[in-house]
C-alpha cells in the first residue's frame, strides 16, 4: 500500500513546510497564494507535489489535493501539524490490519484547549459521533472516497462564511455514501501552537454558525441535537450569552442552514 499526505496551507514554501511538519512520506501540499503554480521535489526521498491557488478557502484547498491523489491512502493535514518518527508506517499497519475500513481516524494531539477526542480504543464511528474529528485526524481509502465523489464542503471553514464544521460534514458524507469509519488508539503527531484561524469566542457567530452546521450534518434531528450541545456545555459556553439565547441563535442558524440546502 502507498500513501501520501494531503496538505493545506497557506502562503507556504514547499520544502521549509515539509521540514517543520516532518514530512516522511509523499505529499501533495496545496497552499493558497496570490500566483497559481505547480512544482515537484524531491524530500527525503519521497515525491512532493506543490500546488499553489490564489483561490480562497480550505473546501476548495482539500478537495483539490483529493482531486490529486493517487496513492492508496490519503491522510490529510494541516500546516500546523508536526509528525512523528515513522508515522507513515503506522497509518498504513492500521489499514493492512483492518481490511473493511474505508476511513480510519488517528490521534493527533491538540495545543491546550482545543482538545475534542482522544481514541483510547477501536471502534467504529457512527453518525451520532463523527463530529468530534478534526480533519488531520482522517486518513481515507483515496480511490473509495473519489469514486462516490464525496468532497468538502465550500460553505464551511477557514475562508468560507461559516466558521468551521467541513471536517464533520465530509465525515458525515463517508457515512451516508456507505463508507465504514472506524478509530484506532495510535498517535501519528502533534499540532503546533498557534492562534486558531476561526474561533472568536462563544458569541453569536459561534452559535449561529452551529446551527447552519446541525442542519446539514443532523437535518431533522438539528433542533435536538443542538439543544443537546447547548445544555451540556452550557457552563463552558454560556457565561456573556445565556444558554437559552444561545439557542435561539441555534436555532435562527437551523433556518438558515435549511434555506441553503435548498
Amino acid at each position: 500500500m502507498t500513501l501520501q499526505l494531503l496538505v493545506a496551507a497557506v502562503g507556504a514554501q514547499a520544502l521549509p513546510l515539509a521540514e517543520e511538519m516532518n514530512i516522511d512520506s509523499d505529499a501533495i501540499i496545496v497552499a493558497q497564494k496570490l500566483e497559481a503554480s505547480r512544482a515537484e521535489y524531491s524530500y527525503r526521498g519521497h515525491k512532493l507535489q506543490y500546488i499553489s491557488m490564489p483561490e480562497k478557502g480550505v473546501g476548495l484547498n482539500r478537495n483539490t489535493s483529493l482531486y490529486e491523489a493517487t496513492a492508496d491512502i490519503g491522510l490529510f493535514s494541516d500546516e500546523d501539524i508536526i509528525y512523528d518518527a515513522g508515522y507513515e508506517n503506522r497509518v498504513l499497519e492500521q489499514f493492512e490490519k483492518y481490511p473493511q475500513a474505508d476511513v480510519l481516524l488517528f490521534n493527533v494531539k491538540a495545543m491546550p484547549g482545543r482538545e475534542t477526542y482522544h481514541n483510547t480504543e477501536f471502534g467504529r464511528v457512527r453518525w451520532f459521533n463523527c463530529g468530534r474529528y478534526p480533519t488531520y485526524s482522517v486518513a481515507v481509502c483515496t480511490k473509495k472516497v473519489q469514486a462516490k465523489n464525496i468532497t468538502f464542503s465550500l460553505h464551511f471553514g477557514g475562508g468560507a462564511k461559516y466558521s468551521n464544521g467541513e471536517d464533520s460534514l465530509f465525515l458525515m458524507s463517508c457515512l451516508r455514501a456507505g463508507l465504514k469509519i472506524y478509530k484506532v488508539p495510535v498517535s501519528i503527531g502533534h499540532e503546533r501552537e498557534r492562534e486558531s484561524t476561526w474561533f472568536t469566542g462563544y458569541n453569536h457567530k459561534f452559535f449561529f454558525d452551529r446551527g447552519v452546521l446541525y442542519a446539514h450534518l443532523y437535518r431533522g434531528l438539528a433542533p435536538v441535537m443542538g439543544l443537546r450541545f447547548v445544555f451540556a456545555k452550557r457552563g463552558e459556553m454560556c457565561r456573556e450569552i445565556p444558554w437559552r439565547k444561545a439557542y435561539g441563535i441555534l436555532l435562527d442558524g437551523i433556518r438558515e442552514g435549511k434555506q441553503l440546502e435548498r
